[in-house]
């Protein structure tokens, strides 16, 4: 039975002494957030300190003298511990459902404080009545006969072994803290996490309903069988049709018998609660009843005899008397069973031949304790479906063509039996073992109560179904243990005819007995569901967690009463027993498993009051459950399991997420720190090299994402495979910036939940933004997994005279990639780039192979590939060769090593023409030059900083327009050529060094300035302007261009221009993705 918690905040004024006048409390199913304040305490001076609107000065008279002074600017959110400790104490347990509906109807318990029960009342007889049922009375008799004393007595000190450890470990969770609503539910859930709670819970909510069902089925099989066998509407035809009439008689009753238990549950269920001590009664009284019949036995056996028909069993349903003939004074004449082997009843009648040659004899159906049947029932008598009962030992005349027609007064075996499907058979009357844990509310003394009543719960019931075993077989004839339904007996149950005074003690004690079980089933399952839905962790059953106005479980009910009513179709007992025992099954085997793991993991919330228990002994039950579970049946427990892991998986993407400390998470967490532990030493090999991305993203002033394609990117880069940890930086003081840091988390994850990022975020608040993007790179990660790579967008703004430094910091993040041997990617125009929801259907990914540093440059391509937005992409690699290259001969190079790679791209060989340094270079260089000079001169004020920036501007515009009218400067290449020849190459450098002679003069005599500025920046700013001109002239229409990063200048001097070098390289082109590599080779031709 399940509990709440009723938590009342501390308010001003007088507490209301009428709970009616009250306002309803909010009810939770998991431990209660405690709402602290200043209440009349037991341990302080009484007054109420939050209750004067001079709240203020109160509480500085209050410490005054308190020797609290220290703590009180903490009081608010840190109480005292007087006011910890009574609100402890006058917690207020509330069992859900059931006292609810009885404090609704009778106010008068309210104001009566129930002292709480004891584990006699609370825990052990709620256990004996839940675990001792249906299976004692109807088929323990019949198990025994069927498997022998021996196979029979391993069956049930294997299923009882399994709830004994289960029971251990049960204890040992369910004394680690208080257990409120849903009891094993609660207990797996809270130690395993949400995925298995809901999983197991689930199960668990079907095994006992499934149960409701068995207990019904068991309750219309003794109206029907043993206490008015005419009460049946459907008739059989024939003999042959009465197995299946039976069946549907079944179903008609046991329907009817359902809907009329489950009005009672919905009307009244505190009846059902009321009446559970009657139905425990009735099973004691049961078996007090078979101990006493069996004692009797040992001085004086009943005499229930027993027709044999050679060595088969008769079922004596239709004759009384066990002879083919009687002889009276008139003479011989035939007996009824004569009239039913032979076609009249004259004695030259013809006979069946079975019948004509074998004898009858009687024997004593129950001999007693003394009589020593007990060796005859040690071994099994395992038999096909429709087989005679026979008793072993007893000679027959056989006869070629047995007559199998159920015409015949025989007894058949109405199923196959084997050892396995006796197991599935019997589990169910060992479950019920978690009615105590459910019960926990109730209880004075859970901590305690709970370990000792339900264990010796466990003893006592394994000790009467042990010694059944026994005494059955030491007491009654095998050919009865084997009538399952007392056909030889006249209908009249077999364990009923030992017990004494009177058979109907057995026959109407377990008949009241499975029907109170039934009601049991039918009122705890709804609720166990509600517990589930309320938990919120499976939306779609969200539904079944309201119910009426004093927490009764409605749609719950009527669900569990649906899902009942499948199990009563089936309508035979022996193949419902067998599903509810996978389900029971698999719920122990994950108590036992949380217990190991908890035991294991240590955790330091890990410290239950029962202290014996052992991780061996958790683990040792979770074996046998599982084991269990494939005996009774294999395809049973392979389905129970696909059900439990579909619900897991549902749970995992779609539930909702909660942190409740299980130890799932704990074992996450071992298994990650033994993980880092093994990869934290040794860089790892070429071939599992991946880009371990960590990703910069700049915030703005609201604490947003400024470039969310950058995370798109990264997605589709990753594809959720290794390491991303996504991190920024806010500029500030911690102190200070806390609040602002944590909504920008927050936004950078939902951001990530978009983009489907699969990874982590890391938020460093810096007094500036150059530390704190150099922490970043320096401790990001953790161990062995740290990143290898740094994604950032290119700063647009750098040119921007409000934000003059930020180029300064963007180059010196690329000098600390440099020295922690990092990869760099820097994404220019990201806000370009593709979102993870489109799609190219067509295009190139231009790779510009300039220089070699690990290859970095053949992977990306690749492993963007592998994303849908990629996929129809096609690669190209252009490498670039001097005019001392054989271009041929490189590009038959490339192929072989792309074809050793592993990797599918068209390959060109660009081959680049020396000529001379154009104008455009020599003003672009002089430009940059210029703002590099401007930027040195920062110290200037505002307004003379503007003045001088347009007066560069203005003598800029001026120049460039002299240049473009008296030169014309060519800003493409010239026409490269493919192939080259000795006589073209000695051409081509007279022509150039003519040209260059030529040009200096011309260009120098242009502008005497250009001959100032310095030749350095000259040939890199010419190197840039060609190669910008050739990736244009090839790859302007790409989708995407890769390209190798040059490194910043060692003078850091020449920062600035450096900037000025890329962006000219870049200019004109859509998507560019910068690549610096890391030093090291990333990809290899081996395998």
């Amino acid at each position: 039975m399940s509990q709440r918690f009723l938590v009342t905040p501390a308010g001003g004024g007088v507490e209301n002494p009428d709970p009616e006048a009250a306002p309803e409390s909010p009810r939770v199913d998991a431990l209660p957030i405690l709402h602290y304040g200043r209440e009349p305490s037991r341990y302080g001076d009484g007054q109420s300190r939050e209750s004067s609107p001079n709240g203020d000065m109160e509480r500085e008279s209050f410490f005054e003298g308190k020797n609290m002074a220290l703590f009180e600017e903490e009081m608010d959110s840190n109480p005292m511990v007087s006011s910890l400790l009574n609100k402890l104490a006058n917690y207020t347990n509330l069992s859900q459902g059931v006292v609810e509906h009885e404090e609704a109807e009778d106010s008068r318990r309210r104001e009566v404080k129930n002292p709480g029960m004891g584990t006699f009342i609370g825990v052990y007889l709620p256990c004996l009545q839940n675990i001792l049922g249906v299976i004692l009375f109807l088929r323990l008799t019949w198990i025994v006969g069927v498997a022998g004393v021996l196979e029979s007595f391993l069956i049930v000190f294997m299923c009882c072994t399994c709830t004994m450890l289960t029971a251990i470990s049960m204890s040992a969770i369910a004394t680690n803290g208080v257990v409120p609503a849903g009891g094993s539910y609660y207990m797996i859930s809270r130690a395993l996490g949400p995925e298995f709670g809901g999983a197991v819970g689930l199960c668990f909510y079907l095994g006992t309903t499934f149960a409701g069902a068995m207990y019904i089925l068991g309750t219309i099989e003794i109206f029907l069988t043993y206490i008015s066998p005419g009460a049946s509407i459907i008739h059989a035809q024939s003999p042959d049709d009465e197995a299946v009439a039976m069946l549907h008689n079944m179903r008609v009753y046991g329907t009817c018998t359902l809907a009329l238990m489950a009005m009672v549950v919905f009307v009244g269920v505190k009846y059902v609660n009321k009446l559970a001590l009657v139905f425990l009664a009735c099973v004691v009284l049961s078996i007090l009843a078979i101990y006493a019949g069996v004692i009797k036995t040992a001085f004086d056996p009943p005499d229930i005899p027993v027709c044999l028909l050679g060595n088969r069993t008769l079922s004596r349903r239709n004759f009384d008397v066990c002879a083919k003939v009687l002889t009276t004074n008139n003479g011989t004449v035939t007996t009824a069973l004569w009239g039913l082997f032979c076609n009249n009843s004259m004695p030259s009648a013809i006979c069946d031949e079975y019948f004509a040659q074998n004898n009858l004899t009687e024997i004593q159906g129950i001999p007693g304790v003394a009589s020593g049947v007990f060796l005859d029932n040690l071994w099994s008598v395992y038999t096909d479906k429709g087989v005679f009962v026979e008793k072993q030992g007893t000679p027959s005349v056989a006869v070629p063509e047995e007559s199998r027609s159920s015409k015949l007064p025989y007894v058949f075996t109405d199923i196959m039996t084997y050892f396995t499907m006796l197991v599935g058979i019997y589990f169910p009357s060992v479950t019920g073992i978690m009615a105590g844990s459910n019960r926990s509310g109730d209880l004075r003394d859970a901590q305690k109560s709970i370990p000792t009543g339900t264990i010796m719960a466990i003893v006592t019931t394994s000790f009467i179904y042990l010694s059944c075993i026994m005494l059955f077989g030491a007491c009654i004839e095998g050919v009865i243990l084997r009538d399952k339904f007392g056909e030889a007996l006249q209908g009249n149950l077999v364990i009923g005819m030992l017990a004494w005074p009177s058979p109907w003690v057995i026959v109407i004690g377990s008949f009241f007995s499975t029907c109170g079980a039934g009601l049991q089933s039918l009122t705890g399952a709804p609720r166990l569901l509600q517990a589930i839905a309320r938990d919120g962790i499976i939306p779609f059953l969200q539904v079944f967690g309201h119910g009426k106005a004093n927490g009764e479980p409605t749609w719950a009910l009527l669900l569990t009463a649906l899902i009942c009513e499948i199990g009563i179709l089936i309508a035979s007992l022996d193949s419902v027993a067998p599903i509810l025992s996978m389900f029971f099954l698999m719920c122990y085997m994950f108590v036992n498993l949380a217990c190991a793991v908890q035991t294991l993991l240590r955790t330091p919330n890990w410290r239950p009051r029962f202290r014996y228990y052992h991780w061996t002994l958790s683990f040792l039950g979770m074996s046998l459950c599982l084991a269990l579970m494939f005996i009774c049946s294999w395809y049973y427990a392979l389905f129970a399991m696909l059900i439990a892991g579909c619900i897991y998986k549902y749970i995992e993407y779609r539930g909702a997420e909660k942190e409740w400390g299980d130890g799932i998470r704990g074992l996450s967490l071992n298994a990650a720190r033994y993980a880092l532990l093994r990869v934290e030493h040794g860089t790892p090999h070429t071939k599992n090299w991946r880009p371990q991305v960590l990703v910069m993203l700049n915030l703005d002033s609201e604490q947003c994402v400024k470039h969310p394609r950058l995370l798109s990117f990264t997605t589709q880069l990753k594809a959720g495979k290794g390491l991303t940890i996504v991190g920024s930086v806010l500029e500030g003081t911690y102190l200070d910036k806390h609040v602002e840091a944590q909504q920008a988390e927050e936004n950078i994850r939902s951001l990530m939940g978009v983009e489907k990022t699969k990874g982590f975020c890391q938020l460093v608040v810096s007094s500036n933004l150059r530390d704190g993007m150099s922490h970043l790179i320096q401790s990001a990660g953790l161990g062995g997994m740290k990143h290898n790579t740094v994604l950032m967008a290119w700063p647009e703004s750098w040119k921007e005279e409000d934000n003059p430094f930020s180029w300064k910091n963007f180059v010196d993040t690329v000098r600390d990639t440099t020295a922690a041997q990092q990869a760099l990617l820097v994404a220019k125009n990201v806000d370009l780039f593709p979102q993870n929801q489109e799609r190219f259907s067509d295009g190139h990914i231009d790779v510009w192979w300039i220089v070699h540093d690990g290859g970095l440059l053949m992977l990306l391509p690749f492993l963007l590939r592998q994303h849908k937005v990629w996929r129809k992409c096609r690669m190209r690699i252009f490498t670039v060769a001097q005019v001392d290259d054989n271009s041929i001969q490189m590009k038959k190079d490339l192929q072989t090593f792309l074809y050793h790679l592993r990797i599918s791209a068209e390959v060109e060989v660009v081959e680049m023409v020396e000529n001379d340094i154009s104008a455009f270079t020599y003003e672009k260089t002089l430009v940059m030059e210029q703002r590099s000079q401007m930027l040195k001169q920062m110290q200037l004020s505002k307004t003379e900083r503007e003045r001088e920036a347009q007066l560069i501007h203005d003598r800029n515009t001026a120049s460039h327009s002299v240049v473009a009218t008296r030169t014309r400067a060519p800003s493409t290449p010239d026409k490269v050529q493919m192939t080259w020849t000795k006589e073209k190459l000695i051409a081509e450098k007279l022509k150039n060094k003519e040209a260059n002679m030529s040009g200096f003069k011309d260009l120098f005599s242009l502008k005497p300035e250009w001959g100032n500025l310095n030749q350095s920046n000259v040939r890199r700013m010419h190197t840039a302007v060609k190669l910008n001109g050739v990736v244009l002239n090839k790859s302007q229409d790409a989708q995407l261009v890769l390209l190798n990063m040059p490194g910043p200048p060692k003078n850091r001097q020449g920062d600035e221009n450096y900037m000025e070098f890329l962006e000219v390289l870049t200019e004109g082109l859509n998507r560019v993705l910068l690549v610096r590599g890391s030093g090291r080779e990333v990809i290899t031709i081996y395998s």
